[in-house]
């Protein structure tokens, strides 16, 4: 005799949490998420349908297999996850569980998900994030972004919340969890041309001239 799994049949579909890293396509124009472990190669969509790593044509979840998306119940046990070293720049999505799935004691393995909200924690500084910055590192077509502030992603490639949100699409949302240090007064831009900086100069030269002037004047006035 065959056992067979309970069934279940929702009025809603089910809400999961996992950690992912945030991605940027190579030209710009598409954003998503890549996972931090077996499914680590793919990265996915907002709103994208779960394939085999191991390249089986089976549709996903199979019982004979661990293909699939994956997610916990509980998002503080998502969130402790992010105190692994290695997964310490991930970020906590929230997503929605649609299609087939498997019910685990602790999450679920399923085949088709959409992302809600993606929680991004502060900056590796200890301030709040505000953007995505360029991690140094990502997979074949795609650039790791994680989260960032203004000061700490001022020589990097970055993209701000609303703008990755807007490329990945869906109604995506993204969230900054409060920092842990002040915030950073805004670093100057760098650059400018040798005739604007040439003209910076003389102007301060103008002035410091003035100054001295003046200054002369006071000594003058006041010696007896």
């Amino acid at each position: 005799m065959r056992l067979r799994l309970p069934e279940e049949h929702p009025t809603e579909p089910p809400t999961g949490y996992k950690i992912a890293y945030p991605v940027l396509s190579h030209n710009g124009r598409r954003a998503g998420f890549t996972g931090v472990s077996l499914g680590g190669g793919l990265p996915y969509g907002v709103l994208d349908d779960a394939r085999c790593v191991y390249g089986r044509r089976h549709r996903c979840p199979s019982r004979r297999c661990d293909c699939g998306f994956h997610c916990l119940h509980s998002r503080d046990e998502a969130l402790g996850l992010t105190c692994l070293t290695e997964h310490r720049r991930a970020v906590v999505l929230e997503i929605t569980v649609l299609g087939s799935y498997i019910r685990y004691e602790r999450g679920m393995r399923y085949a088709r998900q959409r992302v809600r909200i993606a929680r991004v924690g502060p900056c590796s500084c200890g301030r709040a994030s505000d953007r995505f910055a360029d991690a140094g590192w990502g997979r074949a077509g795609w650039r790791t972004v994680t989260g960032s502030c203004a000061g700490c992603a001022a020589d990097r490639m970055s993209i701000s919340f609303p703008g990755f949100a807007r490329l990945a699409g869906e109604r995506l949302t993204v969230s900054a969890a409060p920092g842990t240090a002040a915030a950073a007064p805004p670093r100057p831009e760098a650059g400018g041309t040798v005739p604007e900086l040439v003209a910076e100069a003389a102007l301060l030269q103008a002035r410091l001239d003035w100054f001295q002037s003046e200054l002369a004047k006071v000594i003058d006035r006041d010696e007896p």
